[in-house]
């Protein structure tokens, strides 16, 4: 049976988001190695070209579960995460500090199957970026949380990150 005509011809998401992940990659290098040389800056362009290459013939633009969504929400997650990673920062350090120290740990259990397999990768890496919470282990639709306070396990059920993971891509 012939494929249909709109499934031969890749669709403009898909031959850009290889170009947006280059020009991501090369300006993620650019700033996080600082050099300017020629030399370096060739080799970082090669780099970044030769990536893209490669996973692009393993097929990972094909894939729907690896179709990342580039938009302005994502910039809105960042800075909201950026926020709360200053916040629980600041928490860790006062409970580290203390002349008592009260730690009251925690490992706790989210159901994360309302959310793709994309969402829970970004949800559990999310997590353990946050200061005082570590993502142990994800599987079967869970993703188990070790916190070192209460107040951050009670931050994790209330389900503000995981609500705002899902709002990425429309979720609720």
């Amino acid at each position: 049976m012939p494929a249909k005509e709109s499934e031969k011809r890749p669709n403009a998401r898909n031959r850009s988001t290889p170009l947006v992940l280059t020009l991501l990659l090369a300006a993620a290098w650019l700033l996080w190695s600082g050099m300017f040389k020629p030399l370096l800056v060739g080799l970082g362009v090669f780099s970044c070209v030769l990536t893209v290459f490669i996973i692009r013939r393993m097929g990972y633009f094909d894939r729907q579960v690896y179709a990342f969504r580039y938009d302005l929400r994502l910039v809105g997650f960042w800075l909201w995460l950026l926020g709360e990673i200053a916040r629980s920062s600041l928490e860790v350090a006062r409970v580290v500090l203390s002349r008592k120290l009260r730690l009251s740990t925690e490992v706790i259990e989210l159901d994360v199957s309302s959310l793709d397999q994309v969402d829970q990768v970004l949800l559990g890496n999310s997590i353990t970026l946050t200061p005082g919470t570590l993502t142990l282990e994800a599987h079967n639709d869970k993703l188990v949380v070790h916190a070192l306070t209460a107040e951050g396990a009670r931050s994790l059920r209330g389900g503000e990150m995981k609500r705002r993971v899902a709002a990425l891509h429309g979720g609720k």
